[in-house]
């Protein structure tokens, strides 16, 4: 448990956010496994089918994971005033959320996961393999929530380490099973999504093992869980436009993934891989955000205000001089870093203008998150909610599919930086006016202890 209220705000925000950049990076290394495996091993077909699940997976567990995102705002605000009984039981209902939330999850895509794909006109050389794919990587819904639900509870009480430690080894086993599944046993696309599976079932274990030994204070034990209705609908509060946001970002990128199917598999390969390069420049930003909203809100729960302002610069610095280096790197090794994952010639070629035009914005990215990370740790998630949802639907989508119409394939690349470009500039209007009031506020008080004095 991390206390975030004193010492230098920018020291605490970058500890506190590296753990959890280096389990994402971990994460999406697995995620990068999978993807070399499949289109080296088996083919561009295969490879397109991993990335077209990626959309749907994505939709599924968005609002989830929306909501405990919520829960870790609530958890990190009892902390910081002290509340360790409400803390306790926000503990409790958030993991009972997360284990039915799992149930509901996993009999919808299994029940739907056909007519979703035919939905976003899947080309038919594709759509058996990312059927076949999703029906096995769904088996592992109820150990990811698990994880999930209990990395966000150790981040809300300023704990970002043990969950990437547990990640760390999830993501090295996943890898060792990878090439196990695929290269000795030939399963082929299944043995993928079985490797994903079995580790993360591994590392929901494990991190429990971890938590009732050395950490009584958040045993898991399922039968003496209790259920608050009024701290679960305080994390709703909070979590419900988060949830929301992401279910819209998740449906957003299902009808940019339509978008791009008109192109056949060749650009449904290339796209799938260069998202995946990508993510590596989003990971900092998403993850020195989510540290600054715990850090905004243990402060809050303090009555610190003073040192939100501090943090807010610290980050935006930290996020941007990461984003500039990776920006660098993918520009320069834009078509090395597509070989990587296949030979197809002519998949490398689209994935290559892909890399030579998103990276120049991953700076405007990395400001924008880490704007929204400020009002998320505040409560006040709704305002970021609208912001994306006007930056994906109502810019990006419409976009990417006009442009593509004019330019092909590199249009769709172009809607992505429009749209950051769009999210970014309302979120610094709110932002500028919320630290106005900010400064305001911090003023008076100053006033007022003048006055006693």
């Amino acid at each position: 448990m991390k206390d975030l209220t004193t010492g230098n705000e920018g020291k605490l925000i970058w500890y506190f956010a590296l753990p959890m950049l280096a389990g994402n990076v971990f994460q999406q290394l697995y995620n990068v496994v999978d993807s070399i495996v499949v289109g080296r091993a088996i083919g561009k077909e295969a490879l397109a089918a991993v990335g077209a699940n990626f959309p749907f997976i994505f939709a599924l567990i968005s609002f989830v994971v929306g909501i405990a995102i919520g829960s870790t705002v609530v958890i990190s605000q009892y902390f910081g005033a002290k509340k360790m009984a409400e803390v306790k039981r926000a503990i409790d209902t958030l993991y009972i959320f997360m284990f039915f939330a799992a149930i509901v999850v996993t009999t919808l895509g299994l029940l739907f996961a056909k007519d979703i794909f035919r939905l976003i006109e899947l080309p038919s050389d594709v759509l058996p393999d990312a059927v076949q794919y999703f029906k096995i990587y769904a088996l592992g819904f109820i150990f990811f929530f698990g994880f999930q639900g209990t990395s966000a509870i150790m981040r809300g009480l300023g704990d970002s380490k043990t969950p990437f430690y547990f990640l760390g080894g999830s993501t090295l086993m996943n890898i060792v099973l990878d090439l196990i599944f695929v290269l000795i046993f030939h399963w082929g696309i299944k043995g993928v999504a079985a490797a994903t599976v079995f580790s993360q079932a591994a590392a929901f274990f494990a991190i429990i093992f971890y938590i009732n030994r050395f950490h009584k204070f958040l045993n898991f034990h399922p039968l003496r869980m209790r259920f608050d209705k009024v701290i679960f609908r305080k994390s709703l509060k909070i979590g419900l436009p988060t949830g929301f946001q992401q279910t819209f970002v998740a449906l957003g990128f299902m009808a940019l993934f339509r978008i791009v199917n008109m192109f056949g598999t060749a650009t449904i390969a290339a796209y799938s891989v260069a998202v995946r390069i990508g993510s590596f420049a989003a990971m900092p930003a998403m993850n020195f955000s989510a540290a600054l909203a715990t850090f905004v809100g243990q402060n809050i729960g303090a009555g610190k205000m003073e040192r939100i302002h501090k943090g807010l610069t610290s980050t935006l610095l930290m996020s941007n001089i990461v984003a500039g280096v990776i920006s660098v790197i993918a520009l320069l090794f834009a078509e090395p870093l597509m070989q990587i994952f296949t030979k197809d010639a002519q998949v490398v070629e689209i994935g290559k203008h892909y890399l030579l035009i998103v990276p120049i914005f991953y700076m405007v990215f990395a400001t924008m998150f880490t704007i929204n990370g400020v009002m998320r740790g505040a409560g006040d998630t709704l305002i970021p909610m609208f912001f994306t949802i006007i930056s994906l639907w109502f810019v990006r989508v419409p976009a990417s599919w006009f442009l593509s119409r004019k330019f092909g394939a590199i249009g769709i690349w172009w809607g992505i930086p429009i749209a950051w470009f769009v999210g970014l500039t309302l979120a610094f209007l709110t932002t500028k006016q919320a630290v106005g009031k900010l400064k305001l506020w911090l003023s008076r008080e100053r006033r007022k202890l003048r006055a006693g004095l």
